[in-house]
């Protein structure tokens, strides 16, 4: 491919990739709002799925680091796969996360009574890690809306052959959808103690 070529492939995907980039946060925040029981659809909570979904994160950061190491290693081939296997295992996440939301009520971390309401004992036994908590949460949410057009942007300057400029934003993309990943597992085993079952 020529360069004008390979610029004229992102230039082609850039209006795409900023469409869906704006449509994943939007249309997660409001499937967010829908429960299915509100439709009179009556569907047991998939309450199997967090642990799934959390090991799908734990998996990703894996693929993650064996691409960097394999791109160290000079090996394109398995780095490509890695990494197309990581978006895939992003997907198949988002899935999970909204089905399971769809068909569960909010967990509120530190109601260990399960009933939707935390009280003042339950914040107090909580304690400051209610905060840690939290802290984690906000960035993983916000990092995972800002990790999407970086993800479409570095795969699609690799596709177009540009690595240069895929290399540049690559060394941004990895660390923050590292964080991601990783503060997906973290954020699971700090509110998986609250779940009802």
């Amino acid at each position: 491919m020529s360069n004008s070529e390979n610029s004229s492939l992102e230039h082609k995907f850039k209006g795409s990739i900023i469409f869906v980039s704006v449509l994943i946060p939007v249309a997660v925040a409001l499937l967010f709002t829908i429960k299915l029981k509100d439709f009179g659809i009556e569907v047991a909570p998939l309450s199997f799925l967090p642990p799934i979904y959390a090991s799908i994160n734990a998996i990703t950061a894996l693929l993650l680091v064996m691409a960097v190491l394999a791109i160290k290693n000079g090996n394109k081939a398995r780095h490509e796969k890695l990494m197309t296997l990581a978006i895939g295992c992003s997907v198949v996440f988002l899935v999970m996360y909204v089905a399971y939301h769809m068909t569960a009520d909010a967990t509120k971390y530190g109601d260990l009574n399960g009933n939707g309401i935390l009280e003042t004992a339950e914040a107090t036994k909580a304690g400051f890690m209610r905060y840690i908590y939290f802290f984690i949460l906000i960035t993983h949410i916000i990092l995972s809306i800002v990790i999407i057009p970086l993800v479409l942007f570095t795969y699609v300057r690799a596709l177009a052959d540009q690595f240069d400029r895929h290399k540049k934003i690559a060394k941004i993309t990895f660390p923050i959808w590292l964080y991601v990943a990783i503060t997906g597992v973290v954020v699971y085993l700090m509110i998986s103690p609250y779940y009802v079952h």
